[in-house]
């Protein structure tokens, strides 16, 4: 990420993320649910190939975000009407929506224009107009790593309508009223032929969408999980030889004398390989990559010759027990209440490595997907908690909630049907023995819950939970959360609230830092488990709920917070790959609240986060990235699922 005010504002993506989005996700296609939201202008920020991609691919994909834009929000209004079509919206979403309407008829009518006319549609004509997609990069053009690796690639981009701005540095984002992305604030620079670049002015280039391709960091994520395996040398895994001694790669030459794609060397023969991005002869580009399975593939098929192949009865043995391992299937789905499913999963090995506080991958296959009016309802990849697991079996129980999107096909798996299931990922939560814990679960956050507050009794702490709801029928496991805790706070904004159904547990009615207040306070009656004991407070909810828990620690409950308790919240920022700081679309930033200091951390490596250091206001602006679409795509799915429901009526 690159320092600047507003960097993560919304409408700032990182290249990888929006990359991602297109072609694994499948935003780019017309078929597809998933949801991408990119405004013109774009601005690039960067001068390698990526930022190369990131360009051609943002001209290619706005016509198709606005005209399946159009036609899903045509075909719901003829059946619904536009006022409710449009009720969910915010104001400047239904500016944004008007915007791409707008363009998506204008690129209609372009379309048909040239039909009529016989000629080629000039819809890039018209993507210029509305500010078309500019590579801002610090240097000349001459100078940029995509100009000298592949200037072919650099032409054809300028052919398809890509501006590049040279000599521009970034300063600032810059935000509108509503803290969207408006514009990116530059220095502009110009060198004298000497080598040294020099201020001239300062500008802003208009930009809704500013991504960002200016480098990328070698992930050595498995140095810092595993450490006893794992050993860097500077910014890379350290090298060794296929003897396993310590050896040191040529840096920056994808054509080296000898090939060290080797990092590790088990005792008994086994070694693991390193390529690509994370070595320091090959990374930079997919060129690279490439030259490095090629230069590296010899030195794996000697270290796997080494080794004695494993003894089974038979290969159909062999693959029967690797199934039965890995893949995974639907065991059964259950309906816990009218807005939360329950997706009980069949994966052994995924099962048997889960930690309380970690989290799966889970979406349905294409080819098993079900296609309704030209639309495959093939699920992003969600984001789920393990609310238990059962070892023996291979069982795996996760929570959903229907919001709308991807989450609402869960109920349609069918029992046996195999599923993408990745996992367990995330950073286990941190489970201490002889504590005092107080747990504050918010709807689905509850389900999170369950696994970690058994583990903290399991070890020896004392567990005060409080459960919030905003309806009296949301609550689910209601036997699960009582195990999972010594005391129950049961909190519900809906009178007449619950009725408790242990001596020692509560009731209150409204929301749930309230109910923290009035238990600590004493308006509850006698506490079972004191809350200014509490060594460590872990919210998990939505990003208000955590935020007001976050607040509430010192205000409200100032008084009853011992000053050494940490506060602890499960960061739901918006997650794609999930495989720990690859494509970034999970960052988060933190604020140090003494100094103002802005970092950044990915989410998906590790989701439990300081309370005092998480920016809320920039996690609900990350949240709310694809709001407009979300929210037309939410109404579509729901279209999609009732005609599936009138066809399996009718038969």
């Amino acid at each position: 990420m690159l320092d600047l005010p507003n960097g993560l504002a919304n409408g700032v993506r990182t290249a990888s993320d929006f990359l991602m989005a297109l072609q694994l996700t499948g935003a780019a296609r017309r078929d597809s649910v998933a949801n991408t939201q990119l405004r013109l202008p774009v601005v690039v920020i960067g001068g390698g190939l990526t930022a190369i991609d990131t360009a051609t691919e943002s001209l290619a994909y706005y016509p198709v975000q606005v005209e399946k834009f159009l036609a899903r929000y045509e075909a719901l209004t003829l059946e619904k009407g536009r006022d409710a079509v449009e009720a969910a919206w915010s104001d400047d979403e239904r500016a944004i929506a008007r915007e791409f309407l707008d363009h998506a008829r204008a690129i209609r009518a372009e379309r048909a224009a040239a039909a009529r006319e016989r000629r080629p549609a000039r819809v890039l004509e018209l993507l210029q107009s509305w500010g078309g997609v500019t590579i801002a990069y610090r240097r000349r053009l001459l100078d940029s790593p995509s100009y000298t690796l592949n200037h072919e690639e650099v032409e054809k981009a300028l052919e398809e309508g890509v501006r590049f701005a040279e000599g521009l540095t970034p300063l600032a984002v810059e935000v509108d009223a509503h803290g969207r992305a408006r514009a990116l604030a530059v220095s502009v620079q110009r060198s004298n032929g000497d080598g040294v670049w020099h201020e001239t002015a300062k500008a802003e280039l208009p930009a809704r969408a500013i991504l960002i391709a200016a480098g990328t960091q070698p992930n050595t994520i498995a140095a810092r999980e595993d450490p006893a395996h794992f050993h860097l040398d500077g910014r890379y895994f350290r090298a060794v030889d296929e003897s396993g001694d310590p050896v040191q790669p040529e840096r920056g030459l994808a054509k080296p004398d000898t090939a060290r794609v080797l990092t590790v060397l088990e005792p008994d023969g086994r070694a693991i390989s390193f390529f690509g991005d994370l070595h320091p002869s090959f990374f930079g580009n997919v060129v690279k990559a490439m030259a490095s399975a090629t230069r590296g593939y010899p030195v794996v098929t000697r270290m796997l010759e080494r080794v004695a192949a494993a003894s089974v009865s038979s290969d159909v043995e062999f693959l029967r027990a690797i199934n039965g391992e890995l893949r995974a299937t639907v065991e059964r789905v259950v309906r816990l209440t009218p807005t939360i499913v329950e997706v009980i999963v069949r994966a052994r090995a995924a099962a048997r490595r889960f930690a309380p506080g970690q989290f799966y991958r889970l979406q349905n296959f294409e080819t098993l997907a079900r296609s309704v009016d030209g639309t495959s309802l093939a699920m992003e990849g969600i984001a789920l908690t393990g609310a238990w697991v059962d070892r023996e079996q291979g069982l795996i129980s996760t929570i959903v909630l229907e919001m709308g999107g991807s989450s609402d096909l869960c109920a349609l798996l069918e029992p046996g049907e195999p599923v993408v299931l990745m996992g367990p990922t995330g950073t286990p939560t941190e489970i201490a023995g002889d504590e005092t814990v107080v747990l504050a679960g918010g709807g689905l956050g509850n389900a999170v819950l369950l696994s970690i507050g058994r583990a903290f009794r399991n070890a020896g702490s004392r567990v005060l939970y409080f459960a919030g709801y905003r309806k009296t029928i949301d609550r689910y496991k209601v036997a699960e959360i009582e195990a999972a805790a010594d005391v129950v706070v049961w909190c519900c904004e809906e009178a007449p609230g619950f009725v408790p159904g242990r001596a020692q547990d509560r009731s209150y009615v409204g929301n749930i830092v309230k109910a923290m207040v009035a238990y600590a306070s004493g308006g509850l009656g006698p506490q079972p488990i004191a809350f200014s004991a509490s060594d460590r407070l872990i919210a998990i909810g939505s990003d208000r709920m955590m935020a007001a828990v976050a607040a509430a620690r010192h205000n409200g409950l100032g008084a009853f917070v011992k000053p050494t308790q940490r506060g602890i919240g499960s960061i739901n920022s918006p997650m794609q790959c999930m495989m720990k700081e690859i494509c970034a679309q999970c960052l988060q930033p933190h604020r140090d609240p003494a100094t103002g200091k802005v970092t950044y951390v990915f989410s998906c490596f590790n989701q439990d986060q300081p309370l005092d250091v998480v920016d809320f206001p920039a996690l609900e602006a990350r949240l709310a990235q694809n709001g407009v679409q979300e929210k037309l795509t939410a109404q579509w799915i729901r279209r999609c699922r009732g005609r599936i429901g009138a066809v399996n009526g009718r038969t």
